[in-house]
């Protein structure tokens, strides 16, 4: 059985590298985390075949671990009201593993970040894999990067499955957690390096190698990235695109007046009016042209000193996130320069 996690990177083609290995007698669970990605894959199946095939499912994954793995195997021993999207009280983490407390609410509802260390210590795991096995015969997850604290460590369970399992992601678009639950795989991004080792040891090939180039990104782009932010991008293309730091009022003023010219925020793109959002919030997005990074005050500090990969890393991969939004050129504006347009 191949068993192998791709890390990719930005417009490397994730997504039609998924779609690509699909056929109409596919029998195949597709997991993503985020809604958006969600609805982008079964839009991108639903293109290919006209249709989207019986034995293909889509789901994200909390419906996944709460609808295919919860309700059918605990289901009636567990009687819950749906899940808690808030973070447990701290009191809980005092309690015993085996205390249906620390997994569920007063209002009799799952803590979402604890529903995979459930499964764990009601010793369903294996059950769980089995029904997988009973209904497909190959797995892919999307977005792998973005699995944390205990849903993590389940993904890694999945390796046992005997089943074809291929998880796509890229280590630096890691912006988002499924969950967090405490110390619990608290350090996991923290290096690229641990954190391959943990697939490897979990029994999956890494493959770092097929998703390497972009499509969406010129050498130009993926230059500045590699040399500036300290990640290593490649692109297929070969034409050249425009870079440009602006340090000129009327020019940064020409830019934001752009409508066709999006405007990333590190945050609160909304107090600014017209085509703006914030950095992360555009992962998975594909659909922009020219781009312009609004650069906060810390973020343009470290870029004159040449030292933008020192950023935090929260902060550097949702720079990277930002800049590799761009088709064509890629514009780096301090927000200083746009204060009359904040609101």
């Amino acid at each position: 059985m191949d068993k192998r996690v791709i890390f990719a990177v930005a417009g490397s083609g994730k997504t039609s590298h998924i779609i690509d290995g699909l056929n109409e007698r596919s029998r195949t669970l597709i997991i993503t985390y985020t809604e958006n990605n969600f609805k982008n894959l079964k839009r991108r199946i639903s293109t290919k075949f006209g249709y989207i095939p019986s034995g293909i499912k889509v789901y994200t994954y909390f419906t996944f671990i709460y609808s295919f793995c919860f309700k059918p195997i605990l289901g009636n021993t567990v009687k819950v009201k749906g899940i808690n999207w808030d973070i447990p009280p701290q009191f809980t983490l005092r309690l015993k593993r085996d205390d249906e407390r620390f997994y569920i609410d007063t209002n009799e509802r799952l803590y979402h970040n604890r529903i995979a260390k459930m499964f764990e210590q009601y010793k369903v795991v294996d059950e769980i894999l089995s029904r997988v096995e009973k209904y497909f015969e190959s797995v892919c997850i999307d977005e792998v990067q973005d699995f944390a604290g205990h849903d993590f460590n389940f993904l890694l369970q999945m390796a046992n499955t005997n089943v074809s399992q291929l998880l796509v992601g890229d280590f630096y678009q890691h912006t988002f957690d499924t969950s967090r639950d405490g110390p619990i795989n608290k350090a996991l991004h923290d290096n690229y390096h641990k954190y391959k080792q943990r697939f490897i040891q979990a029994g999956y090939m890494v493959d770092t190698g097929t998703l390497s180039h972009s499509y969406r990104c010129s050498v130009n782009t993926c230059d500045f990235v590699t040399n500036n932010i300290g990640i290593d991008i490649f692109s297929h293309r070969e034409d050249a695109t425009n870079v440009e730091y602006i340090n000129c009022k009327e020019r940064a003023k020409e830019l934001f007046n752009c409508p066709d010219t999006v405007k990333l925020f590190y945050q609160a793109s909304y107090k600014y009016k017209g085509f703006t959002e914030n950095w992360g919030a555009t992962k998975g997005e594909d659909h922009y042209e020219d781009v312009c990074v609004v650069l906060n005050p810390n973020t343009v500090n470290k870029y004159t000193k040449g030292k933008l990969s020192e950023l935090p890393p929260q902060t550097k991969n949702k720079l990277y996130v930002a800049c590799t939004r761009a088709k064509r050129s890629l514009y780096l504006v301090p927000e200083r320069l746009l204060g009359e347009y904040k609101q």
